[in-house]
């Protein structure tokens, strides 16, 4: 997963903060945008944790800060529910312009309303999915009642929100009465995932059943048993970005993955220099593999390094070659784990006597094996171990042949 930071500018000139969370192979086969909940930020764990879930299934995900919030410009009584949905607008067209249209919209709480409503202004939007979202605008609106009776009188007033100050005005108060949240879920006609916790004491489960009840098929409701409204347990989070992820494969269609041409080899790797850093395709056959370098070396670590695979190989070769010899012989061999190990050990360690290298390759392979086997036949199967094609040809020298090609 790689995450990049986005600038984007909404309608009144204000520049949005926003990051960009890219799945491993930094290639998203579609995008989304994730709204926070009300006086939120997307720094939020489980903004953080909801958009990296869905990078693993292909997503790429923006999260941004409302105007006025976070690292937003703006003052906090210009974020009113209009002006979230101004913005989910800007970051959707942002995203259109300079990468691809996002066609899934997540929001939490407040958010949740905000991007039901702005889907049913962007067509590009496929699915919609909502966290502990209200049913209705004005629900919200309890959060700043202390101040609302005095802005009417003066204005504007400084409140005073989950222990945070604010500053409100009159156009911020009666912004929230303007939206018919009903009317939107029954005119949306997209799928709809609605998630809440039963024991959600900011926005009561009552909510969801509103939401529910308004939207027409297909809807799905999953609970949220026992997770708090700000989802504060990371396990909540990840489960909630997870269920999003599965959910949405039914209403969007699966890309071809493209195949790099083998041209008749056995296999082809392609890295793009300027875009990839270190990290390389790779076509095996009908597989598609990603190798890449640690981040200790440089690398993004998308994937096994060469050396990793190199072990792989030999792990998989080891296991394939006794279930084989074990299926041969009828033996009760019921399970395999192999562990595998490459390091650098010198001609005087290893007790040898080398003209060419003073440094070699030394693998150590474990073996475990699980059945009911006798001594002899472990014995054995630990002799067919060192025959497999992979660690022959580790233990033989090995030629190539080099060439450029067009």
């Amino acid at each position: 997963m790689k995450r990049s930071k986005l600038t984007i500018p909404n309608d009144k000139g204000y520049q949005l903060n926003a990051f960009l969370e890219l799945p491993a192979n930094q290639k998203p086969e579609f995008y989304a945008i994730f709204a926070h909940c009300f006086t939120c930020t997307s720094s939020l764990s489980a903004v953080k944790n909801i958009s990296r879930a869905l990078t693993n299934y292909g997503f790429g995900v923006v999260r941004f800060d409302f105007t006025g919030l976070g690292k937003s410009e703006g003052e906090f009584h210009e974020s009113h529910f209009s002006a979230n949905v101004t913005d989910l607008i800007a970051v959707s067209n942002y995203m259109e312009e300079h990468f691809q249209a996002p066609s899934l919209l997540v929001g939490h709480s407040l958010g949740g309303a905000a991007v039901i409503t702005a889907a049913s202004k962007l067509t590009s939007v496929k699915a919609v999915a909502t966290i502990g979202a209200p049913a209705d605008v004005e629900h919200v609106t309890h959060l700043f009642s202390h101040g609302i009776h005095e802005v009417q009188e003066k204005g504007e007033v400084d409140i005073n929100i989950g222990g945070r100050p604010f500053k409100i005005n009159r156009d911020f108060v009666d912004n929230f009465t303007k939206t018919d949240l009903p009317e939107i879920v029954r005119n949306l006609r997209k799928p709809i995932l609605i998630m809440h916790s039963p024991i959600d004491r900011i926005v009561g489960i009552k909510n969801a059943e509103k939401i529910y009840v308004n939207a027409h098929h297909p809807k799905s409701f999953v609970t949220l048993d026992n997770a708090d409204h700000l989802l504060t347990n990371s396990e909540d989070s990840k489960y909630a970005g997870n269920v999003i992820g599965t959910w949405v494969q039914r209403y969007f269609p699966k890309k071809t993955i493209q195949k790099l041409d083998t041209d008749q080899d056995q296999a082809v790797g392609h890295l793009n220099l300027v875009e990839d850093n270190f990290t390389t395709k790779i076509q095996a056959n009908n597989h598609n593999l990603i190798a890449d370098e640690p981040e200790s070396v440089g690398g993004d670590d998308f994937g096994p390094s060469p050396f990793d695979l190199l072990n792989a190989a030999l792990i998989a070769c080891t296991t394939m070659t006794l279930k084989m010899y074990a299926n041969r012989k009828k033996w009760d061999l019921q399970e395999v784990y192999v562990y595998v190990t490459r390091v650098k050990k010198s001609s005087e360690e290893l007790g040898i006597t080398s003209e060419k290298l003073n440094r070699h390759d030394f693998f150590t392979k474990k073996i475990k094996l699980v059945g009911n086997l006798d001594e002899k036949q472990k014995a054995r199967l630990l002799e067919i171990a060192a025959k497999c094609p992979v660690h022959k040809t580790l233990e033989n020298q090995a030629y190539f042949e080099s060439s450029l090609i067009d």
